[in-house]
């Protein structure tokens, strides 16, 4: 697959960018240095990521007498980059100014359990949040959902390791005249294992949702506009997550969530709402990944006439046999020549 092709001015925004970033670690450690120079650190302890705010994180004590306190936290520059929901070694500060907020030094990052990346316009991989258990996938009637963008996300969660649920939300939009649309779009993701529940916050009613999650990690990932700030405040009142309507000359989300944040749900369980994502470019991974990601193309590979079957018009095709018999839908085959040929394209 052919690199990104970046113009001079794009180059140069890059370096710019690079340049900011050393700065900010060139600050970030000094700060962090300071602190641990200073001696007046106590003893180092396990944490939790709950937000990310540039060379700064939200901190959550674990234990000790200082469980459940947010400490605003610096973070050593040899740190790789932390997300919400990793785990960490910290120092709180022992001397706080009257009327400043408790901070402290991030020393350590723990072992993963598994993190959720997606590729930014550069095509470099950004990861978006740590140690998640399960990824709902939130849709609406508006703004309308696209089956490809559906299908962008089941192939990422899949190479994640982490099999996702389709959570259509607003589904008190869905009219008589709108229900065989969403009923054809949804209805091959559940013939094929995929897991799919209809919600609406506008309910105010989410007990089925907060029974889903349980006492899990869950992440709501999706286009903006879809709603998951207005699920969050449901499940959890306090949370204040800004909402914003739908745009109605575009008819796209607003952006209202600016970086990813942990709540804990009285149930117990943990969520992560992250920014939202109109587009989850592929760019980043091969054909083989594609193909693993199509979980239904499994039983059928390894099957064609050819070792090196293209899947394209070679005779002897066992993926194209399966879309003839009905094996495999065939709308979600298309959508796969169509990601496979954005991936064969060299980026613009």
């Amino acid at each position: 697959m052919s690199k990104r092709k970046l113009t001079r001015q794009q180059t140069h925004r890059v370096q710019r960018i690079q340049d900011e970033r050393l700065d900010r670690a060139r600050r970030r450690e000094e700060a962090a240095t300071a602190l641990l120079d200073s001696g007046e650190l106590a003893a180092e302890e396990e944490g939790l990521v709950i937000a990310h705010y540039g060379t700064q994180l939200d901190i959550e004590a674990l234990a000790g007498e200082r469980a459940g306190q947010v400490f605003r936290c610096h973070l050593r520059a040899n740190l790789e980059h932390l997300v919400t929901g990793d785990r960490v070694v910290w120092q709180a500060a022992l001397k706080r100014e009257e009327g400043r907020e408790a901070i402290g030094v991030v020393t350590a990052l723990q072992t993963r359990q598994s993190l959720l990346v997606r590729p930014d316009p550069y095509g470099k991989l950004k990861p978006v949040a740590a140690n998640i258990d399960r990824i709902l996938l939130v849709i609406s009637p508006f703004p309308e959902p696209s089956a490809l963008l559906v299908d962008r996300y089941l192939v990422a969660c899949t190479l994640t390791g982490i099999r996702p649920i389709i959570l259509l939300n607003k589904a008190d939009l869905v009219t008589p005249e709108l229900a065989p649309v969403m009923e054809a779009l949804l209805a091959p993701y559940a013939a094929i294992g995929y897991e799919v529940r209809r919600v609406s916050a506008a309910d105010g009613d989410l007990a089925d949702l907060a029974a889903l999650i349980g006492r899990q990690t869950v992440v709501f990932v999706g286009q903006s506009g879809v709603g998951k700030s207005s699920l969050i405040n449901v499940l959890l009142p306090d949370a204040g997550q800004r909402v914003s309507d739908i745009s109605t000359g575009s008819k796209l989300g607003q952006h209202t969530t600016t970086t990813a944040r942990l709540f804990h749900l009285p149930g117990g369980g943990e969520l992560i709402d992250s920014p939202g994502i109109r587009e989850f470019g592929l760019w980043h991974i091969d054909e083989g990944q594609l193909l693993d990601g199509f979980v239904e193309f499994a039983p059928f590979l390894g099957g064609c006439r050819f070792r090196n079957c293209a899947h394209r018009q070679e005779p002897g095709c066992a993926l194209r046999l399966a879309v003839d018999e009905g094996k495999i839908d065939a709308g979600r085959f298309e959508r796969f020549q169509q990601l496979r040929g954005a991936l064969e394209r060299p980026q613009a």
